[in-house]
């Protein structure tokens, strides 16, 4: 249509463009559209048409002014593209027009188009030599946004920079990590899935494939990528592609058996009509321009006279491949004919699908951009009336310059354009969903705002349908997710998302799936038994509750009663040959130590304290020196009286009463100095043993010195030492009752109990280590009691008659 500018128009109303072989002999034959007929974008040219004529017929945007338009089909091919750029920079091609007008108003000063990105670049390098401003509804590829390469480049849609976010967001919602990819060969197609990818792998989705396709490929690799999606193991397929590269495809998948796909469409195809015939893609999911209301459009589109089909090229095929009919007789012989009454209101086609009208209205916003430029340049108001000079030479530059500043609401939606020339991001997300009348139809569950803070940008809003009309979200991951308590380990040659999971090592955990490492605990934690959270290790230490511990405290106790009743038997017969003959004194010394070496013992059961500590290792050095220092008295008795029996000898007279008492008293001294310099210097204290057992906290006494403990033992094995070598000098003393032999025997089982305590206490863990000492202490005890003591309370209770003085005096 003429008019006094013209605008450009660029739709791909055919899917294929006619192949060629040329011979390079003759002139080469103009690119051709041919192939299946595309409703969609006839609807998109025909938008374009509407919008025009309602900016013509308006008194407040150009008025008095008419705008023309050029509209050309590229099929969606470059040649063809480049071949309408031609068109549109140099006025009307005389290879379709009897008469050359090479008037201005020939030339347009903006288009609008292409519905590729491939197509729109060829174009924009073209018409952009001539400043004349590009202005596409459906052309994504984030490349375009880049003012050095395309100046002249705008377009309503956002960019695919903001819709591979999007789809990978959506991938990650849904907790798919294992996907394939295919995508068109094209500058939309490999962008898009470039962008996509890079983002995928910050969420950390890997891919199973890669297979980019485009329908000018042969059947054989339009087939190969076909079995690739059929054999592959990821149940969710992400396809960046344009939408006649998918119906190839779908096509050529639908061949054969097809295998159960979450398909996650760009906005390119998942909102195209002509696709969601293919039921196997039922509950695909993607996103989607916005969808809108252009009041009116619906009338125009319907608005089609017979008169007026037959006399548009493109009409006519339209009226018969939607009517399958022909309305010549020589178009078609084996289609019944066309007589014009057919109803185009009852048609369901792309064509008059006016429910969800989305990339119409992005045809619809870039004419009213391009007429809002032209209007910032002609006109001005002038009191409360717009005026315009249609008569000024327009240049493509100045409606360069202007399209940058508009910003304007039309139907209740804002166009502007940024620094890139690209709108704000907004995609509704659309889910295939079959109809009450078995068609699928898209229903809009969400959106997703790029203007939006993170976190705040994608949001559904309602559930969705997915793969065989499910209700459950699809799994589709290379690995299982790794539970509570194991870890990832990466199989090798694999990407990161195939992995093995591994359990926790022991003293570790995970508490998050899918955990990268494990991690330990605190050192007072121990992990429970599935290894995801961390408790306080029990506390351990040798108390009363324990069966050995009860054990070795009757033991103790009995011990000291033993000691009582026969320092009470020794009371009572103190006037008796048998307790006079053998030291009285000492021996209830002894029997006193003895009590108190049992008794001591109990002080290393129960729950270590800083008192507790320091009493248990004193009193056991000093009372076991001071039941020793008894031992060692006696035996210097034994040998001082044998040597008093002799003629001339005065040996009891330096060795009687008050010499054993300095002698026990300044033995036990020593020890009392060693355990008081202990404690002054680095005494024991009760501490957490961490390192005996991983899994639980030994309570004990800490040595702090362990030179003051060594010496401590050192000092009662050099006395019980010495008395046992002094013991084996007198064990053959002439008597009828030596006490040297028995002293002999009570050394013999002190010394071995406690030569072997070292090894055991050294190799002893945790409590036990309290135990052998325990042990130690009881042996060593009633070592001493029964031997020293016991051959004496049974001549005493059950033999009186050897207690007399003429008995003990006999020799053998």
């Amino acid at each position: 249509m003429d008019g006094d500018f013209l605008i450009g128009g660029a739709f791909f109303i055919h899917y294929q463009m006619e192949t060629v072989v040329n011979n390079y002999t003759t002139k080469p034959k103009l690119p051709k559209c041919t192939g299946s007929f595309n409703a969609r974008d006839l609807r998109f040219s025909r938008t374009m048409i509407f919008a025009i004529e309602e900016i013509n017929n308006s008194t407040e945007l150009l008025p008095g002014m008419r705008l023309g338009y050029q509209i050309y089909d590229t099929c969606s091919a470059v040649p063809v593209a480049v071949h309408v750029a031609f068109q549109l920079t140099n006025g009307e091609d005389p290879v379709f027009y009897k008469e050359s007008n090479c008037s201005q108003s020939s030339v347009v000063i903006a288009a609008v188009g292409d519905s590729g990105s491939s197509p729109s670049i060829s174009m924009s390098r073209i018409i952009g030599s001539f400043n004349i401003p590009l202005v596409s509804h459906f052309a994504t590829c984030a490349c375009l946004s880049d003012k050095h390469e395309y100046p002249n480049f705008f377009r309503t849609i956002p960019s695919d920079h903001y819709q591979a976010a999007a789809l990978a967001k959506l991938v990650k919602h849904f907790g798919w990590t294992w996907i394939g990819a295919i995508y068109s060969d094209s500058d939309y197609g490999n962008y898009g899935m470039a962008i996509f990818l890079e983002t995928a792998r910050r969420e950390g989705i890997c891919v199973e494939y890669m297979e980019s396709f485009d329908w000018t490929y042969p059947q054989s690799k339009i087939q190969r990528v076909a079995d690739v999606i059929r054999r592959s193991t990821a149940t969710v397929v992400v396809a960046f592609a344009a939408p006649g590269d998918m119906k190839i495809l779908l096509e050529e998948l639908a061949r054969q058996l097809v295998p159960s796909r979450q398909w996650i469409g760009s906005e390119a195809w998942i909102t195209d009509p002509n696709l969601m015939s293919f039921s196997f893609c039922t509950g695909a999911i993607g996103v989607a321009i916005q969808r809108s209301v252009i009041p009116g459009l619906r009338e125009f589109l319907l608005d089609l006279s017979p008169s007026e089909v037959a006399a548009s090229s493109v009409l006519t095929e339209f009226w018969e491949d939607a009517f399958n009919c022909s309305l010549t007789k020589t178009s078609n012989l084996n289609k019944q004919q066309c007589d014009g009454t057919e109803d185009i209101k009852t048609l369901k086609s792309p064509y008059t699908e006016t429910s969800q009208l989305r990339i119409s209205n992005m045809v619809y916003k870039a004419v009213y951009a391009i007429a809002h430029a032209i209007h910032n340049v002609l006109c001005q108001k002038k009191n409360t009336t717009v005026q315009c000079n249609k008569y000024i030479r327009l240049d493509p530059t100045q409606v360069l310059t202007e399209l940058k500043k508009v910003s304007f609401s039309q139907n209740g939606y804002h166009i502007s354009f940024d620094s890139n020339g690209d709108p704000i991001a907004f995609y509704e997300l659309v889910n295939w969903q079959n109809s009450e009348s078995g068609l699928i139809e898209p229903v809009t569950v969400g959106y997703y705002d790029a203007s939006l803070p993170m976190g705040e940008q994608f949001h559904i809003s309602r559930k969705l349908t997915w793969l065989e009309d499910a209700k459950q979200v699809p799994v589709s991951v290379c690995s299982k997710s790794c539970p509570l308590g194991t870890r990832k380990v990466l199989q090798k040659g694999k990407p990161v998302c195939c992995y093995d999971c591994i359990p926790c090592p022991e003293g570790e955990i995970s508490n998050v799936t899918d955990a990268p490492d494990c991690f330990l605990c605190p050192r007072e934690f121990w992990p429970n038994r599935g290894r995801d959270a961390c408790f306080p290790k029990p506390v351990e230490f040798f108390s009363f509750d324990e069966v050995l511990a009860i054990i070795l405290a009757i033991f103790s106790v009995c011990g000291a009663c033993i000691a009582i009743i026969t320092a009470v038997i020794f009371f009572h017969q103190r006037a008796t040959p048998i307790v006079r003959a053998n030291n009285s004194e000492l021996s209830f010394l002894l029997l006193f130590s003895l009590t108190l070496c049992f008794l001591c013992s109990l002080t290393f059961i129960g729950a270590p304290s800083k008192w507790s500590c320091m009493l248990r290792h004193t009193a056991f050095g000093i009372t076991f020196v001071l039941c020793i220092s008894c031992v060692l008295g006696k035996t210097i008795v034994v040998l001082m009286a044998f040597k008093a029996t002799l003629p001339g000898s005065n040996a009891m007279k330096w060795f009687g009463p008050p010499q054993q008492r300095i002698t026990v008293v300044s033995v036990t001294f020593v020890q009392v100095i060693i355990c008081t310099l202990w404690l002054i210097l680095s005494p024991p204290f009760p501490v957490k043993n961490l390192t005996t057992y991983k899994e639980k906290i030994i309570l004990e006494c800490a040595l702090g010195s362990n030179v003051g403990f060594w010496a401590v033992l050192g000092y009662i094995g050099l006395l019980a030492i010495f008395c046992f070598v002094l013991a084996i000098f007198a064990r053959k003393l002439p008597d009828n009752f030596n006490e040297a032999k028995l002293i002999t025997f009570s050394m013999l089982i002190f010394c071995a109990v406690w030569i072997t305590f070292i090894p055991a206490y050294i190799s002893s863990p945790g409590k036990f280590t309290v135990a052998v000492e325990i042990f130690a202490i009881l042996a060593s005890s009633f070592g001493l009691i029964v031997c020293i003591f016991a051959p004496k309370c049974f001549i005493i209770l059950f033999q009186p008659e050897k207690n007399t003085k003429k008995y003990l005096m006999n020799k053998k």
